[in-house]
């Protein structure tokens, strides 16, 4: 009877963990988000593997790094995504800790100010312009934008405190 007891214990202990290890295969933890400006990507990456890919629109004046507010420039180096929220304006965003120490230098260096709230967010819903209009173009201030249904998918898999990489 003991063995028996014993028995179901070990089966059912061996069940709990292979049902954990199964929740933990399908939805991998993201721990870090990686822009590449140049292919207009944003990768989710888990352990070092990419796991979804997504099309972003950047700012105006796509190329370099952001150097001083209002250059319309994304910024390029490592940061965190450090806080959220909903926009009226641009449906959810994610808030990257730009600026950090070294851009903060460089601008001291150059007498100008570094800007900030630099975004991850949605496309605006415009009775003008429709959704599609905006992800072909690079259009905002210096943030990354995403069509509005991969924005909702981001803001699932992605959690604050997660570390974001902006390449060339």
């Amino acid at each position: 009877m003991r063995r028996l007891l014993a028995l179901l214990c070990l089966l059912s202990i061996s069940l709990a963990a292979l049902a954990n290890t199964s929740d933990r295969l399908e939805s991998p933890s993201i721990d870090k988000v990686l822009v590449v400006k140049s292919e207009r990507k944003l990768h989710l990456i888990s352990r070092g593997q990419a796991l979804k890919s997504y099309r972003i629109s950047l700012g105006k004046q796509a190329s370099g790094a952001k150097q001083r507010e209002g250059d319309r420039r994304t910024p390029e180096g490592l940061y965190w995504i450090d806080w959220r929220k909903t926009s009226d304006k641009y449906q959810l965003s994610m808030h990257i800790s730009y600026p950090n120490a070294r851009d903060l230098a460089n601008a001291r260096e150059q007498g100008v100010r570094p800007g900030g709230m630099i975004m991850i967010h949605g496309t605006p819903l415009d009775e003008e312009y429709p959704e599609w209009f905006f992800h072909t173009l690079d259009w905002t201030e210096g943030c990354i934008a995403m069509q509005n249904s991969d924005m909702r998918e981001v803001w699932e898999l992605v959690k604050d405190g997660t570390l974001i990489e902006i390449r060339p």
